[in-house]
């Protein structure tokens, strides 16, 4: 609040009016270390500087120059303080034309008067500071434009004594046409003053015998004068008859007048005796006064009183009027131990305070009043706010109701007057329990903020109004005592920074220590400690006491208190901020964990269940109530720029990703037993009329097939990974998530890793059992490849081996169109590799066995064909190749025949594997 230095402050100057030349004497504070620290001094605007002798710190001599300005401030420049500043101001007289004999209440400047006699002025001593004529020789002043010379010598001046003198502009000014004879003579002239600087006081006394001379011819004269008149005339001298005139006036006045001044003397007399009169009575009845009026609460006329005494009798000898004065001083004493105990009293109001410490200073009280009241109301706010915690843990340890905030509390009418913008979704409750409602430590950061923002603002300004002098009188201005504690209150600022630096510190402290215990060490929890933190708050309580700090700071900011004072508020905010970020992700973990027990199972036209869309909610919720604490303040920074915060909330964000994926893999390993048909028909749908798919809307109850949930799950991935991912990507990085391009990366590796797992179990259910029943059938009934009938048809195991595909194709489409082809694909693929080992077993066929088995693998190629891929199409060969070739044409017309039978035989049940026209509803 001080700097090391403070700038120069002048506070007198002696005298403060005059010509210009006068000599003056300039006082104050920090007018330098020495005359090298000297580097600037302005009286009226002009600088003095050259003039100027440096006496010591307080004190500077120097001569006032040619100002412009008629008054104006002095100005002192120093190296080591700046540029100061003055609370007096110099007034400079316009010269008059004094002569030597003529009375002046200002310095004269004598090295140029004016003659009288003459009408010329004249010259007086050879070594003044200021020659009007430095060398000797008559002006020839030419017609250059005095704007012409300030262009041609930019900062510079003709006025010789002035700092930026300039020999070049004096000449061209005064002597612009004298020939080079008489500049020849002026250079003489200029060494013979130089010369002539050394001669001493014999110089002095030279120069002064001109006026010597004429002094004495002037009283000669008047001396010849008059003994011409007493010569002239008998009766006597001028002088003699003069007197006897005056000594014939006062004769006839004092007959004329004794009788009146006889009464007039005697009036005065007895008016004189009255007012002594008078003046004892005050005395003598001026101990009772005052004790009745102190009675009475008339402070100021007790000190009038007292005023009035002590300027007739503080000093008296007579000892009757000494007893009097010396009770009146008792009663005095009494009532400025009154007035300081009224002071220190706590609650005070401002305007009490003040009123108490005018009137101690009036009454010359010891010591410093006004900062003795400063350090009681230090004291009290701390001690408030440490009463505020007690009370508030003593509530929570007994269980109590609470104490709900006064509704015309000093918080509540700013937050009203002057509201915050508040980006989250957190809103205050209503109703009138809201209070009762809320947790301990909200209600306690609100109380506290209370406390220091209905008292900080006071005591603020109750030191402003110690500095600034406001708080003391007249009397104090005209007895010096202001300027004396003014200086107390400059050299006291570090000891008040101190208090307001303990009073934030104790308010960030106590809210630490309720809400932020890890922050602190062991001592500090046991001073500020000692709450029950046993549930943590949530994040919308969190933003609440966050809304709560932001507000203590802007009504402290608005005292003007300097930021460095209130930076310990904003590191509070900081580490709220992100606690309230790594919180209210935690609670949204737990409350992803509980997403499972809401799956209904009820799918839509996608094949998705809400679940993926819950989750978003969920998430989309969890971001817009971290608006407001994310949102950047004045002075405050973005926390999600920080590498620590930002590498937690990943890593949270992540955790949470990962936690649902986890509720998924859950789901999918549920048993019969475990699924909660509460919700509604298990998988079936409502019935929607405007939907493309009516019919295909209804359909049965799957709930107790694992299979089904399988496929749920694994078209709740798909859409996961496609659209909800996708959207929390755009949500995060929109609410300032710088990583939330790797959040998603790590969440979809997780979720394809869960994709992946889960298909291969649903497939592995459902094509073991269909490649399983291929080699039985094939077979079946001690079938023999190499002895067998000329084929009729396709045999009953491919039937039923496609039958089997048809069903999963069935289960696959009720639940999600997108699988199908991915589902039969793979299933297909595993029926391919066995009937290709199955084949490539065979040792040898005969004529109908190689075309038997050409018959079955056509068959299941042409009905499967558009599910192939490429790794089914390979196996498929492999089996073909290790058949025999038909050679005639015969069989081959035979084959197609057979082929054409089995297509018609079957024509309703291949129908499911051609290509849908059936485009899914989009959400």
């Amino acid at each position: 609040m001080s700097r090391a230095r403070q700038p120069p402050l002048v506070t007198g100057i002696s005298p403060n009016e005059g010509a210009p030349w006068t000599k003056v004497t300039i006082r104050g504070e920090n007018l330098g270390t020495g005359p090298n620290d000297l580097i600037g001094l302005s009286i009226c605007g002009h600088n003095c500087l050259l003039t100027a002798e440096w006496m010591s710190a307080s004190k500077i001599v120097c001569r006032v120059g040619p100002a412009k300005d008629d008054k104006g401030e002095i100005i002192v420049t120093t190296k080591s303080g700046g540029l100061g500043t003055s609370t007096v101001s110099f007034k400079l007289l316009k010269p008059e034309r004094i002569g030597i004999l003529d009375q002046s209440a200002v310095w004269v400047d004598e090295l140029n008067y004016y003659d009288m006699r003459t009408d010329r002025n004249k010259g007086i001593s050879p070594l003044s500071l200021r020659p009007t004529n430095p060398l000797g020789i008559d002006f020839d002043k030419g017609k250059v434009p005095l704007k012409d010379l300030e262009n041609m010598f930019p900062g510079m001046s003709g006025d010789f004594t002035s700092e930026n003198f300039s020999a070049t502009w004096y000449l061209i000014e005064n002597h612009s046409s004298t020939g080079f004879e008489h500049l020849r003579v002026a250079v003489g002239n200029l060494k013979k003053q130089a010369s002539k600087k050394n001669e001493g006081s014999l110089a002095y006394v030279k120069g002064g015998l001109s006026t010597f001379f004429e002094a004495q011819d002037a009283l000669a004269s008047i001396h010849q004068k008059l003994e011409s008149d007493g010569t002239e005339k008998v009766e006597g001298s001028m002088t003699q008859r003069l007197e006897k005139v005056l000594n014939r006036a006062s004769e006839t006045a004092d007959t004329l007048f004794q009788e009146v001044l006889g009464r007039k003397d005697k009036a005065d007399s007895t008016r004189n005796a009255l007012n002594v009169l008078q003046r004892f009575k005050f005395l003598f009845n001026l101990p009772f006064n005052i004790e009745r009026n102190i009675q009475k609460g008339d402070y100021d006329v007790v000190i009038n009183d007292y005023e009035k005494a002590k300027s007739l009798f503080g000093n008296t000898e007579v000892p009757v009027f000494k007893k009097v004065y010396s009770e009146v001083e008792t009663r005095i004493e009494a009532l400025r131990k009154l007035l300081m105990d009224k002071l220190l009293e706590t609650p005070s109001t401002l305007h009490d305070q003040k009123r108490y410490i005018r009137y101690l200073s009036d009454l010359h009280a010891p010591g410093d009043p006004a900062w003795q009241c400063i350090i009681a109301q230090h004291k009290w706010i701390l001690q408030l706010m440490q009463n505020c915690k007690e009370d508030f843990i003593k509530e929570q340890r007994v269980g109590g109701v609470g104490l709900e905030l006064d509704r015309s509390s000093a918080l509540n009418r700013i937050n009203l007057s002057a509201p915050v913008k508040r980006g989250g979704s957190f809103q205050k409750p209503k109703d009138d329990s809201w209070h009762y409602k809320s947790p301990q430590q909200v209600r306690f950061v609100e109380k506290l903020s209370d406390v220091v923002i209905s008292q900080l603002p006071n005591f603020w300004k109750l030191w402003i109004s110690y500095v600034n002098g406001s708080l003391f009188s007249e009397t104090g201005e005209k007895s010096g005592q202001v300027e004396k504690l003014k200086k107390n209150a400059r050299q006291r600022q570090n000891d008040f920074k101190g208090m307001i630096e303990e009073v934030t510190r104790r308010l960030v402290q106590l809210v630490r220590g309720a809400l932020l215990p890890s922050s602190l060490t062991e001592m500090q929890l046991r001073q500020y400690g000692g709450w029950d933190t046993k549930t943590p708050l949530s994040g919308c309580w969190l933003t609440q006491v966050i809304h709560t700090v932001r507000l203590s700071h802007e009504a402290l900011s608005a005292l003007e208190i300097p930021n460095d004072l209130l930076q310990v508020i904003q590191d509070l905010l900081q580490d709220l901020r992100v606690h309230c970020l790594l919180t209210t992700l935690q609670h949204t973990e737990e409350d992803v964990k509980r997403l499972a027990k809401k799956e209904d199972w009820v799918v839509d036209n996608e094949g998705i269940t809400s679940l993926p869309a819950q989750f978003e909610q969920c998430m989309v919720q969890m971001l817009q109530s971290l608006k407001e604490p994310m949102e950047c303040k004045p002075g405050e920074i973005n926390i999600l720029n920080l590498d620590v915060v930002q590498d937690k909330a990943c890593e949270q964000c992540v955790s949470i990703m990962k936690v649902f994926i986890k509720c998924l893999e859950q789901l999918s390993i549920k048993t019969d037993g475990d699924i909660d048909t509460s919700h509604g028909s298990g998988l079936s749908k409502s019935v929607d009329l405007a939907s493309p798919d009516l019919f295909g809307s209804i359909k049965e109850d799957f709930s107790s097939k694992p299979e089904q949930r399988l496929l749920i799950i694994l078209s709740n991935c798909q859409y996961l990974e496609r659209h909800t991912f996708l959207n929390l990507a755009e949500h995060l990085e929109k609410n300032g998530f710088t990583t939330a391009e790797k959040i998603i990366r790590v969440s979809i590796d997780a979720l394809r890793q869960l994709d992946e797992y889960l298909f291969e179990t649903y497939i592995e259910k459902k094509s073991d059992p269909i490649v399983g029943s291929l080699e039985p059938g094939i077979y079946a009934g001690y079938f023999d490849w190499k002895d067998c009938l000329l084929p009729t048809g396709v045999r009953s195991y491919l039937k039923e081996a496609l039958v089997s595909i048809i069903s999963v194709h069935a289960e696959v489409f009720t639940i999600s169109k997108e699988l199908v082809t991915r589902v039969l694909s793979k299933i297909i693929e595993a029926v391919a590799e066995e009937m290709s080992r199955l084949m490539q077993c065979v040792s040898s066929f005969s004529k109908n066995g190689a075309l038997q088995a050409r018959l079955e693998i056509c068959a299941l190629l042409d009905a499967i064909e558009p599910y192939l891929t490429s790794e089914s199409r390979s196996s498929f060969k492999q089996a073909l190749e290790a058949l025999p070739q038909i050679q005639s044409g015969a069989d081959k017309k035979l084959l197609e025949e057979l082929l054409n039978k089995f297509k018609s035989s079957m024509k309703l049940q291949l129908n499911c594997f051609k290509p849908a026209s059936f485009q899914p509803v989009k959400r």
